[in-house]
């Protein structure tokens, strides 16, 4: 059976591969929201997301995209946005009060903004870049960089147990999915983040997190 005739009978559809962390971001949140759905995958070794019918869903041939129905979808932070207001009336990972809410999509763009720049050298580096080919002085310097954000974030979490309060929400999906690189990967130096690491302890054991962003990085 072809990847579209499967995708028709699931209400929803997400193409991209499952390594990606945008693409584990929205993953998660559909978990977080029981949501029923088909992955197929797209990107890197995959392809896809460069051809003509990929590139009418997503212009930018970036993964993920949701296609809902007629709908599609791009960008992850507004994919788990949608999901949350189409099929999450009254789930507190996205909040329906102004000030809540308004919270929550200043660390979503955050992510984007500030995290993802620095997080993905350091990533590359030391997950996709075989070792004789590493430049570990120059790593270290962008670890070093990445470490300062992160202190952003650990000094958000000293007085909440989540990013935007006592609530987990899309934010805490977005900086988690990062958190999850950042911990995981080796042969640098990190400073102690006790704030950063109590909560990624805490959200590290939801069922989405296990099935998504446990496995091995790749």
């Amino acid at each position: 059976m072809g990847e579209r005739r499967v995708a028709e009978k699931y209400q929803l559809t997400v193409w991209g591969r499952a390594n990606s962390v945008n693409v584990k971001k929205v993953l998660w949140c559909l978990s977080e929201l029981e949501l029923p759905y088909h992955r197929i995958d797209a990107g890197m070794e995959f392809g896809k997301n460069d051809q003509p019918d990929y590139l009418a869903m997503n212009p930018n041939g970036r993964v993920p995209t949701l296609v809902d129905g007629s709908y599609t979808l791009w960008e992850s932070n507004s994919i788990m946005r949608y999901l949350c207001l189409a099929y999450g009336e009254g789930s507190p990972i996205y909040p329906a009060a102004p000030r809540q809410r308004a919270g929550v999509d200043r660390w979503l763009d955050w992510t984007l903004s500030t995290l993802q720049p620095v997080d993905r050298p350091v990533f590359w580096a030391l997950v996709r870049t075989p070792p004789e080919k590493r430049d570990m002085a120059a790593i270290q310097k962008d670890a070093d960089a990445e470490a300062e954000v992160w202190r952003i974030a650990d000094a958000q979490l000293a007085s909440r147990r989540f990013i935007e309060g006592d609530g987990f929400t899309i934010a805490d999906i977005a900086i988690g999915a990062f958190a999850r690189r950042w911990f995981g990967v080796e042969g640098i130096t990190k400073p102690r983040l006790s704030n950063l690491e109590r909560w990624f302890a805490e959200i590290s054991t939801r069922p989405g997190f296990v099935q998504f962003l446990a496995p091995p990085m790749s």
